[in-house]
This record gives structure tokens, C-alpha cells and sequence, in this order.
């Protein structure tokens, strides 16, 4: 959903011009989590400068450049904040968008990504108040409260007032999720950010070396530890001090997500919910809203396994594609280091030390949405197998609007490439207060899923920057795989099946490589279909999942109605759709259900369908009753569903391209999706 980002430079001589570039630079990396305006924050000579415009960042980076700016002037304190919008209160326009502002002055200002749910009572109590209101958001309001509580404060005390604990201030009032950075003309050094339920990260840079890997967490009467003089924080006798020398250079970069500060530096702190950060004189200081016994005493310094290049996209078109020809490499990825081809063993190590726990369950209960909703549908037939375990998969939204019993010997996994899905954090909340084992299976180390859940599988599928989740569902497919092969390690009627299975997974980046060398041939079917309305695909068994997913490939960027359909309901309904205008993408492999997916492609036939199937190599039989076959690999019958995505893959590609859409980031959709 919403970008935000934030640069703050101390003791670090930075012109305007650089500080400008930095934040149009980090809203581009931001783009992808999409949004339809944007707006940046900055110092001018005696005030904060405020621009923002509907559309891209491009047309904000125009709307810069129309400003008459001093770009050489030097700064050795600065913030500046910047912000991608996606509409939720308040249509797209210029007054929308952020940085949102506490009056005409500009004496307040915040970039925010959630929603304040209580924003309607607050804004009636600033209006009786005498405060009037420019937008139509949410967030308007928490920068006015901001302003209110700062002059309340002002008056009352008579003195300075500290910018932190009006921000606390303000949190305890807010109801709903957030991230919040905050940025002030009577604060000119200083920013402060609060984070409860959306995701926000604190980038760290200096010349000086980092002594210490832990920031304590403070509450109220505590100092601040500093990242940048000899002030040191007190506990049990130590100091807790990020660098050794006096008055250090540094710079912080708060941002959403870790694509924005990679390219200045792979340090970074991850905020929980309830975090309170600012940045004063320098210093560092992480305080919570809300004291319980189960807090952490400190937030760890991480670093970062991400490389600029990941986030680039080359010789490709579009980020899209090139995560559509990574994975031969990304599959690789998510089974190095736990899988041994030679022995037929499989460790995960993020669940190791749980694994008994989970095999002594009374179920599995798989909790997505979306594309990662599709890889447990892919492979729930074979956990029930390897398992002889039930297996539940559920779309986030509707268990928790059903409310789905849940019980201590439950595990519930939570399968997220962002790890920050709102929907199915929410499910994992609940599945938590119910006393279930909850393990994580996403793409973004650090992210809220991987931090509250017991335990985990890191997919390693590399950076997704399209919105259209390509690489990360074969990767997830592939980690459930690996799950389920380490849990059926020890039954003895199952190895010969698990040794074809590891088998057929070291075969498979060949595979996919085979697939993908059949571009060209792909896209010269997309010619043919590319003017059509509407497609549907059919399929049963392992490759249902297949349809599933690949229309909504096809709808995310392409904006074609397409349906996937489980093959053997064809008779209770979609066959009435079926005649010699409706484009029809068949999946027929050779596995358990191959007849049945002929008697299917036989009846689509009948009724004057013109189908496409997609089918093992060397398939005449079926590749003869086809209107084109395109034939792929064969593999072993679950592995089947990764081989058999890739042509959709490559066709939606090729249907949104002709048609002259932006594939990376299709209307209307976020790559994050952090508000439910």
C-alpha cells in the first residue's frame, strides 16, 4: 500500500539538491507497493516546503523541477520526508496526497501508511475547537491533533516541549493501523515515527563503526541512547552505545520497506507495534506506548541479505519478467543448504526445533491470500498425503469472518511473500490468543509474520518487485513441498514416493529453464488472444491450483475476465459458457486424473471449443484434439503445478504488453497490501 520515507542527515554536510534526489530516488524504489499520488517534505530558507501531485512519481519529480530551488545549499541537519499515496479516504488528487499538514504554515507535517479508524470522533473535537481542515484523509487530522496537543502543551507548561511525547500523545488516541513519520519547523533536527500494524524499518549509515548490535527500549524518564556522542544509557552497569566516538557522523533512513534504504546501507532496526523512534541531536531513542511483561528489552541492529542489483531491472522490460526468467535461481534458492540430494533429507531450520510439536497436531491449517493463498491450494493434496494429517487452506478474510474454531494442538501456517499482509496478520492474532503453533512462510526477513510467529521458512526467493507475484509463488510451492517432505522424513512406506519427489526436485530449475525458452512460441498465443474479453481455465487434481493462479495472472494485469475452474464441475455450470468465441486454457498432464481431464477436454470439444491445452511433451493424444498445445516438461505429478504456471505466466506477460498496460503495476493494485 502507502510508500513512506524519511532522510535524516547529522553532522553530515548534504546540499538540497542531493536530499531532494534521495527521496524522489526512494519513492521510485516504493512504487511497486503502489499508489496514485505522491509528495515529498524538506527545508526551505525559513520554513518546511511541501510538494505533492496526482499520479507518478515521475509527475512529482516535474512538479519539483517547476520549483525555483536553491539546490546547492548545504545542510549538516536535515529532514526531509516523502510519501506514495494509495487512496483510502479522499479521492486522488493534489490536497490528498502526502506529506499531510497542520496548517498553512507548515509548522507540523507527517507521512503516514494505514488507517486511523477513529479519525471521524477526533476530527469533530478539533472542529469544535475552532481547527478547520484543507483534505478529505484521515491522516490530516493526526497532524492537527499533532498542532493541538503542541500548543495545549505550550500553553500549559511554558516551556520547551519535547516533540516525542506529543507523538506519544497522539498514538494513545489513535485507533486502527499505522505508520507514522513526523517532521516539524519548531523541531527542525528532529523526527519522530510510530509504528502499530504497518510495517517501518530505521536505516542506520555511518563512518563510525557500530559497537553494538542492540538499541534498549525505553520508557517514560529513561534518556535516550545516542548514536552519535559519548551519552550513554545505563543498565545493569553497561553502556549501550552504537559507536565508539564522540559527535559520529550519521544518517537514518525510516522507510516501509528495506527497497528504499539498500542502495545507502544494509543496517537496519525493525520497529514492533507500539514503537515510538526519534531522532534528536543525533541520538537514537526507541520507546514503547504500551509496558507489558513479555517486551523485549532491546530492538536488534539487523543486516540486511539484499543486493542493489535484485531491485534493478536490467535488460528486461519490466520487473515482471525478469522475476518470471529468475526462477531456475529462485527455486535453487529456497531448497540451498536444506535439502540433500545424495542422503533424500530435507532440514528446515527455521522449524527444526519444532518439528515434533507439529507432527503431534490435530491439524494444518494453511491461512493466505491471494497468490500465496494458491501455493497451499497447490499443495495441500500432497501434505495430506505425506502427512496423513487434515489439512485446512483458508483465504484470511473469510477465517476471520467465520470466526474459524482454533485449538492449542493446531498449527497454523501463515504464507505471505511480504510477511505484512493486514488480513493475514489479523488471522495470525487471533490464531495466537487461541494458543495455536503459528509458523511463517514468507519473502521479507523481518517482516511482521516472520517476527510473531513461532517459527518459520524463509523462502529466499529474492525481491518481487512486481505486483503480480511471479517468483515467490513457485517458491512457496517449493517450501511447502520441502515441509512436507521433512515431516514425512521417518515413515517408511513413504520413501520411495519421497525420493522421487527430491528427485524431481533437483531436476526442476532445468525444467523451468526448457519452459522459458519457449517464449516466443508463448507470445505469438497471446497475439491470438490478446483482443478477447474473457478466458477460462480448466484443470483437476494437482494442476486446479494452476488455474486458480493463473487466472488471476491473467486478470491482475491484463484486466481480462478470466475464470479458473475445477475440471470436474464442468457439467454443474461453466460448460454453458463453452462455444466456438469463448477462449478455453486447458491443463492436461499425465498424473491420477488424466482421464478425467480428457473426458473434460472432450466435452469442451463437443460443444464447439476451440481449447488450448497446455500438456506433457510428446502427448499426441491429446495434443490432437487441441486448437494449439503448447507441451511442457513432464515432472512428477505434484511438482507438476510449478512447470505448468509458467506458460500463464508468460502469456498474461505477453497479453497485458500487447495490450498496452503497465505490468508492473497494474490499476487499482498494491503489491503490500497492509489495510484490510
Amino acid at each position: 500500500m502507502c510508500g513512506i520515507f524519511a532522510y535524516l542527515n547529522y553532522m553530515v554536510p548534504r546540499s538540497r539538491g542531493y536530499i531532494i534526489d534521495a527521496l524522489i530516488k526512494a519513492l521510485k524504489r516504493l512504487e511497486y507497493r503502489g499508489y496514485d499520488s505522491a509528495g515529498i517534505a524538506y527545508d526551505g530558507d525559513d520554513n518546511t516546503c511541501i510538494i505533492r501531485n496526482k499520479g507518478k512519481v515521475g509527475a512529482l519529480e516535474k512538479a519539483v523541477k517547476a520549483h525555483n530551488i536553491d539546490y546547492d545549499k548545504e545542510f549538516d541537519k536535515h529532514v526531509g520526508i516523502a510519501h506514495t499515496r494509495w487512496a483510502t479516504h479522499g479521492i486522488p488528487s493534489e490536497v490528498n496526497s502526502h506529506p499531510q499538514r497542520s496548517g498553512e504554515n507548515n509548522e507540523f507535517s507527517v507521512v503516514h501508511n494505514g488507517i486511523c479508524t477513529n479519525y471521524k470522533d477526533i476530527k469533530q473535537f478539533l472542529l469544535n475547537k475552532g481547527y478547520t481542515f484543507e483534505s478529505e484523509t484521515d491522516t490530516e487530522v493526526i497532524v492537527k491533533m499533532v498542532r493541538y496537543f503542541y500548543e495545549t502543551m505550550k500553553k500549559d507548561d511554558g516551556s520547551d516541549v519535547d516533540f516525542r511525547v506529543i507523538i506519544e500523545k497522539v498514538v494513545h488516541q489513535l485507533e486502527g493501523a499505522f505508520a507514522l513519520v513526523f517532521k516539524s519547523s519548531h523541531y527542525p533536527d528532529e523526527i519522530v515515527a510510530a509504528r502499530r500494524g504497518s510495517p517501518l524499518l530505521i536505516g542506520v549509515k555511518s563512518s563510525s563503526k557500530i559497537t553494538t548490535d542492540q538499541i534498549p527500549i525505553l520508557y517514560d524518564n529513561q534518556m535516550t541512547v545516542n548514536l552519535s556522542s559519548s551519552t550513554t544509557f545505563r543498565r545493569n552497569e553497561s553502556t549501550m552505545n552504537l559507536f565508539a566516538e564522540v559527535d559520529a557522523e550519521v544518517e537514518y533512513y525510516f522507510a516501509s520497506d528495506a527497497s528504499a534504504v539498500i542502495e545507502y546501507t544494509n543496517r537496519v532496526i525493525f520497529l514492533e507495534d507500539d514503537d515510538v523512534a526519534a531522532v534528536s541531536n543525533g541520538a537514537l531513542s526507541i520507546h514503547r506506548i504500551h509496558r507489558s511483561g513479555s517486551d523485549p528489552s532491546h530492538r536488534d541492529v539487523a543486516t540486511l541479505k539484499m543486493e542493489l542489483q535484485q531491485i534493478m531491472k536490467g535488460n528486461f522490460k519490466a520487473f515482471m519478467q525478469k522475476e518470471i526468467f529468475e526462477q531456475p535461481e529462485s527455486v535453487v534458492n529456497t531448497m540451498r543448504g536444506r535439502i540433500d540430494f545424495d542422503n533424500n533429507t530435507v532440514v528446515l531450520g527455521g522449524i527444526k526445533s519444532h518439528i515434533h510439536d507439529i507432527k503431534r497436531c490435530r491439524r494444518l491449517i494453511f491461512i493466505a491470500c491471494g497468490t500465496s493463498y494458491h501455493s497451499t491450494v497447490a499443495t495441500r493434496q500432497l501434505l495430506e498425503e505425506l502427512t496423513e494429517l487434515p489439512v485446512m487452506v483458508e483465504l484470511a478474510s473469510d477465517f476471520l469472518d467465520r470466526r474459524t474454531p482454533i485449538f492449542r494442538d493446531d498449527v497454523c501456517f501463515f504464507v505471505s511473500q511480504s510477511g505484512e499482509t493486514a488480513d493475514t496478520l489479523m488471522a495470525l492474532k487471533y490464531c495466537k490468543e487461541r494458543g495455536a503453533l503459528n509458523v511463517g512462510i514468507t519473502n521479507t526477513v523481518g517482516s511482521s509474520i516472520s517476527r510473531d510467529t513461532h517459527c518459520g521458512v524463509h523462502i529466499n526467493a529474492g525481491p518481487e518487485i512486481g505486483v503480480a507475484s511471479t517468483k515467490a509463488y513457485t517458491s512457496q510451492f517449493v517450501a511447502i513441498v520441502l515441509f512436507a517432505l521433512m515431516m514425512s522424513e521417518d515413515r517408511i512406506s513413504m520413501q520411495s514416493r519421497r525420493q522421487e519427489i527430491i528427485k524431481g526436485l533437483q531436476e526442476l530449475p532445468a525444467k523451468i529453464k526448457e519452459i522459458l525458452d519457449m517464449d516466443s512460441e508463448i507470445e505469438q498465443l497471446a497475439k491470438e488472444l490478446y483482443q478477447q474479453k474473457s478466458l477460462l481455465l480448466m484443470g483437476r487434481g494437482y494442476n486446479y491450483a494452476t488455474c486458480l493462479e493463473g487466472a488471476l495472472k491473467v486478470k491482475e494485469i491484463t484486466y481480462m475476465h478470466s475464470e479458473g475452474i475445477l475440471a470436474g464441475e464442468l457439467k454443474h455450470g461453466p460448460l454453458a459458457l463453452v462455444d466456438k468465441a469463448m477462449p478455453v486454457i486447458m491443463i492436461v498432464m499425465r498424473d491420477k486424473v488424466y482421464s478425467k481431464c480428457q473426458n473434460a477436454l472432450q466435452q469442451v470439444v463437443a460443444r464447439h471449443g476451440r481449447p488450448v491445452v497446455i500438456c506433457c511433451k510428446g502427448d499426441t493424444a491429446t495434443a490432437k484434439e487441441a486448437f494449439k498445445a503448447i507441451e511442457i516438461p513432464e515432472t512428477i505429478d505434484c511438482l507438476q503445478g510449478i512447470l505448468s504456471i509458467i506458460p500463464l505466466q508468460l502469456l498474461a506477460f505477453h497479453v497485458a504488453t500487447l495490450r498496452g498496460f503497465d505490468v508492473d503495476f497494474p490499476r487499482n493494485l498494491a503489491k503490500s497490501v497492509t489495510v484490510e
